[in-house]
Formats: C-alpha cells, sequence, structure tokens
C-alpha cells in the first residue's frame, strides 16, 4: 500500500519569483502569485503546510482592469467609528495606492486563516521595476 507524502516544514527550499505586472489584468496576476505562495505549482504541495515560494510583482502601478470595473469596483474601508465608512474608486486608487491594489486582490485569493497570513509575508509588491531583492537571485516567472 502506497503511503501519501506530507511535506514537512523544514524540508521546503523557498525560491524567489519576480512578476511583471504590465498590462496583465488585476485577476490574472493576482491568482498566479496566490498559486506560487501557496505552493500549488510543487509537486510536492500539501494543504495544511506552507509549501510556497517568495513572489516580487513589479510595476504595480502598470496592471489593467477589463471592462467597466475602473470606474464601478470599489474599495471599502470603515474605521471602526460611526460614519467611518471610506470608499474608494479603483480609478483612484490605483493612481494613488497601485501597491495596496494588486496586494488586497493577492491576499483575498489566499486561506483566510493563519496559514494563509504566513504565506501573505512572502509577497513583496512593488511600483517600477526596482526591488531591494536581488542578492535572493529571483528568477523571472512567465505568465
Amino acid at each position: 500500500m502506497n503511503k501519501t507524502y506530507m511535506a514537512k516544514p523544514d524540508e521546503i527550499e523557498r525560491k524567489w519569483y519576480i512578476l511583471d505586472a504590465t498590462d496583465k489584468p488585476l485577476g490574472r496576476l493576482a491568482a498566479e502569485a496566490a498559486r506560487i505562495l501557496r505552493g500549488k505549482h510543487r509537486p510536492q504541495f500539501t494543504p495544511h503546510v506552507d509549501t510556497g515560494d517568495h513572489v516580487i510583482v513589479i510595476n504595480a502601478e502598470k496592471v489593467i482592469l477589463t471592462g467597466n470595473k475602473l470606474k464601478k469596483k470599489k474599495y471599502i474601508r470603515h474605521s471602526g467609528y460611526p460614519g467611518g465608512l471610506k470608499v474608494t474608486g479603483y480609478d483612484e486608487l490605483l493612481a494613488r495606492r497601485p501597491e495596496l491594489a494588486v496586494r488586497k486582490a493577492i491576499v483575498g485569493m489566499l486561506p483566510h486563516n493563519r496559514l494563509g497570513a504566513r504565506m501573505a509575508k512572502k509577497l513583496r509588491v512593488y511600483r517600477g521595476e526596482n526591488h531591494p531583492h536581488q542578492a535572493q537571485k529571483p528568477e523571472v516567472w512567465s505568465m
């Protein structure tokens, strides 16, 4: 009888990957980044273990939204106080803080528990081409 392989946290060798967001739809980019962060691209994927790699997203300001989403999609947050609802359109959010828009899309596709929080710590999002992770020798991930 064959035993199912379960990855152990100390056996995993993590790699670094760069995703270029230039002219990529936000959802497609987020799905691919979440897949890498979760580790689903590896043969030793184990659902209850963080088997994922580090992801660096560059050119976050060049991501695109298809259809009418740029005008209709809203970023909603609440301060916790009465009347503290803040609503921002994605056209303004992408102009002002594109890193937040990309990060929220990716983290929203990860598990919503402690495991997902650990996966989200391996995500770095940058505006423009430059990033401070050359020492990790990241590989370019083609989509």
